[in-house]
């Protein structure tokens, strides 16, 4: 697709070459194709020419969708009607990165299990309520599979080679990629908090988890303390020295991201929006909103939306 994730395509095309090369055998053949056969450009800016065009499905066992930015973009009833037609022939479908909103544009997702990038998981749902759409990294569903984009493409093969060719294969790969540990399809999408804190005190860590996981029923500093065993002034202390700020600001500025999120990739009422961050005032959470932002959630609204109809957003 166009604007499509570099990364989300390399790392689900190259396992395929080094399964070829290190099995002596030609296990995998691959084709590219762009809609309405044009050269397509990724997200960096490099253009790639499709080798096949639209028509020629001869062979196919597996089409995958590698999303990006713009796939929000309607994706057109000719390429509905081409995934359709591909399903319609038994040719298993899947996948990455924001691939998966095409698919359901399409109508394949129905009935299944799928997966997307976290950043797009709130506006898929949306859009589509009747989805099952889970949180994992991969999730390969009969003959469907989608993986949340980037790096998890990577171990999505990897776990295809593992059901064709055996593990040992599915390792050889994952090892000439610099990947000791094949992830398997429950593993968190985002980055533990311990390694985004820099592996910060472990009670602090456990007071973010908290806070993230506390976003809508927000919990009181005591409530904190009492279930992390420290006093108010020792958790206050840990935020000071590990992130030079207070638990009460930065328990703010988080369920404030978090609104920014719902904005972006929702179109709930801004009412709706400030109960899920946990205000109790849609006021109170818009002065709050442009103190943190420099602008009310009703700007940021409009200004969101008009990226999306410029196509400039993820």
């Amino acid at each position: 697709m166009p604007g499509f994730s570099i990364i989300s395509f390399a790392a689900t095309i190259d396992p395929l070459r080094l399964a070829n090369q290190l099995s002596g055998q030609n296990l995998y053949q691959w084709h590219f194709y762009g809609p309405e056969d044009q050269t397509v450009m990724c997200s960096t800016g490099m253009q790639f020419q499709p080798t096949r065009m639209m028509h020629d499905i001869d062979g196919i066992d597996r089409m995958l969708v590698v999303g990006g930015i713009g796939a929000r973009q309607e994706s057109g009833e000719a390429l509905n009607q081409w995934l359709q037609a591909l399903t319609r022939q038994g040719v298993s479908l899947g996948a990455t990165s924001t691939g998966a909103l095409v698919l359901a544009q399409a109508g394949i997702l129905n009935d299944k299990t799928c997966t997307v990038h976290w950043e797009e998981r709130d506006h898929l749902i949306e859009a589509f309520p009747e989805l099952n759409v889970s949180e994992e990294l991969y999730e390969i569903d009969g003959n469907l599979m989608t993986c949340s984009g980037g790096l998890s493409g990577l171990d999505m093969i990897l776990q295809l080679i593992t059901l064709r060719h055996g593990e040992s294969l599915a390792h050889q790969v994952a090892e000439h990629c610099i990947h000791p540990n094949i992830r398997p399809a429950h593993d968190k999408q985002r980055m533990k908090l311990q390694l985004r804190q820099h592996g910060s005190h472990p009670r602090l860590t456990q007071a973010l988890e908290l806070m993230r996981e506390h976003v809508q029923q927000v919990l009181s500093c005591d409530d904190i303390c009492d279930r992390i065993g420290l006093s108010t002034r020792q958790l206050e202390r840990l935020f000071r020295q590990h992130l030079n700020t207070s638990p009460t600001a930065y328990y703010m500025s988080l369920r404030l991201e978090f609104a920014r999120q719902q904005l972006k990739n929702t179109r709930s009422p801004i009412q709706k929006i400030a109960q899920n961050a946990g205000f109790s005032s849609t006021s109170y959470f818009s002065r709050c909103y442009k103190k943190q932002f420099g602008l009310t959630p009703r700007e940021a609204r409009t200004g969101v939306h008009r990226v999306i109809e410029l196509g400039e957003t993820k």
